[in-house]
């Protein structure tokens, strides 16, 4: 196949293919040939928004790895990991080319790359506080969006960024990559059809955190907008352990601190609840009380939760109970035997927990359970081979992602409600379809944090 279209019209070639050439059913990973090897005209133009660990070793290779998508532009506030991408994605396509390549942009300011109108898509792979913003500018600017979870910083940003996306015409695709897990999906459909009866309470252990000490302040390094990176959140000191490491790619601090985020009740629990809510069929609402307790540490840098168990109640009757002292995955319990669900062995990054005890990927009450086939006429989730693939097919194709930014908002609202739980520490009561809490004006206030201009949402 030979293309000779114009950059005009190559968005429009990319959004009707599948009307085209690819009116037939395609495979989860195309190769080059079908686009025509030398066609870059038919790609999708990715732009990487935060170069980090996350997008080093997930994002960016979940891209790179389909010829029909180039990564041509990365930004980050820190020139440095800016600069790194560049080393890295023009490295991967000179291996993958056989000659020499320099086709990446480098950008520290993410307005100027999504003003690139070549660029098509984005990933969006920073800093929890700052996933509203971008994605809603990137809405805005008509790219498509693949960002990492959790969804948003609070709940109202939340339901702005979803607004948003849904005004607009583009794919957007949350990272809860779950969704393209074999196990996961087949337990939420033996859950949904009825295979341990009538659904009554739902287990999810996540990992935890540790505190730290407290940090001195120190210089900031050259080539850091320190000031931008803190966006919306309190201008605060600089110290290299709030940030990201200034040598190497290890575990950021700032998934510690409760400026930037919740902590793992919303940086693993945005993919347990997630599945969780698969198999409850309670993707598009919330639970309706929440209660719990978890301990805060009184001092120190890093101050997100530690030891907690928040429980939650749905409008279907199911009870969820959520700890970091429960193993790490999901177990759904029902009146006719119970089936668990975790990731096994699978990491998505070097720095991921998993299950060391020898604990099964999957696992029923029943083992019969496990060889149970889903009927065609009974409830069937899509199935999505790989979930970069996923979003990008939804691209190229012109069809609905697996996880949409309405799904992943709720999601994120849940775990922010267990949040608000453990840091009020009583029962709080909560309207899924108006979104605000009953006759609560105490927790009514933690629904958004007061933001600094002109980085807010």
């Amino acid at each position: 196949m030979k293309t000779n279209l114009s950059n005009k019209s190559r968005r429009d070639f990319i959004k009707k293919s599948a009307q085209t050439a690819f009116a037939i059913s395609l495979p989860s990973i195309v190769p080059s040939s079908v686009f025509g090897k030398n066609a870059p005209s038919n790609r999708i133009n990715v732009g990487a928004i935060g170069t980090g660990r996350i997008s080093r070793t997930h994002d960016m290779p979940g891209v790179w790895q389909y010829d029909y998508a180039r990564i041509m532009a990365v930004c980050d506030l820190d020139n440095n990991r800016a600069q790194d991408a560049k080393k890295l994605v023009n490295g991967v396509y000179a291996k993958k080319t056989g000659k020499d390549y320099d086709g990446v942009t480098v950008y520290n300011n993410y307005e100027e790359l999504l003003q690139n109108k070549d660029v098509d898509a984005v990933l969006i792979s920073t800093p929890d506080h700052w996933h509203a913003r971008i994605a809603i500018d990137a809405a805005k600017a008509g790219k498509h969006i693949y960002m990492q979870k959790p969804a948003s910083l609070t709940i109202v940003e939340g339901r702005k960024m979803s607004n948003a996306v849904q005004a607009s015409n583009i794919k957007f695709q949350v990272g809860s990559q779950q969704r393209s897990s074999t196990q996961f999906r087949y337990a939420a459909e033996l859950v949904r059809n009825g295979r341990i009866g009538q659904l009554q309470k739902v287990y999810v252990g996540l990992p935890g955190d540790p505190s730290g000490d407290e940090e001195p302040a120190m210089p900031v390094p050259a080539g850091f907008d320190y000031n931008k990176w803190l966006g919306s959140t309190p201008e605060v000191y600089y110290t290299e352990k709030r940030v990201h490491p200034q040598v190497g790619y290890d575990r950021p601090g700032w998934l510690r601190c409760e400026q930037f985020g919740a902590g793992m009740i919303t940086g693993w629990g945005a993919h347990h609840i997630d599945s969780a809510h698969w198999g409850m069929g309670t993707e598009r609402t919330g639970p309706i009380e929440i209660w719990g307790h978890a301990d805060f540490p009184k001092s120190g840098l890093w101050n997100v939760h530690g030891i907690f168990r928040t429980e939650a109640k749905y409008a279907n009757g199911v009870h969820m109970i959520v700890s970091n002292e429960l193993p790490n995955g999901i177990k759904f319990e029902g009146t006719d035997g119970w089936i668990w669900v975790t990731r096994g062995n699978y990491r998505a990054t070097d720095s991921d927990p998993v299950n060391s005890d020898g604990t099964k990927p999957l696992d029923a009450s029943d083992p019969k359970l496990l060889t149970s086939v889903i009927g065609p006429n009974e409830f069937h989730f899509e199935v999505s081979a790989e979930h970069h693939g996923n979003w990008l097919e939804a691209i190229r194709d012109n069809k609905n992602p697996i996880a949409p930014v309405e799904e992943a908002h709720r999601s994120c609202t849940a775990c922010l409600l267990h949040h608000i739980a453990m840091k009020l520490d009583r029962k709080i009561y909560w309207d899924p379809a108006k979104e605000n809490f009953i006759y609560d004006a105490e927790a009514r206030a933690m629904l958004s944090r007061a933001q600094r201009e002109p980085f807010g949402v």
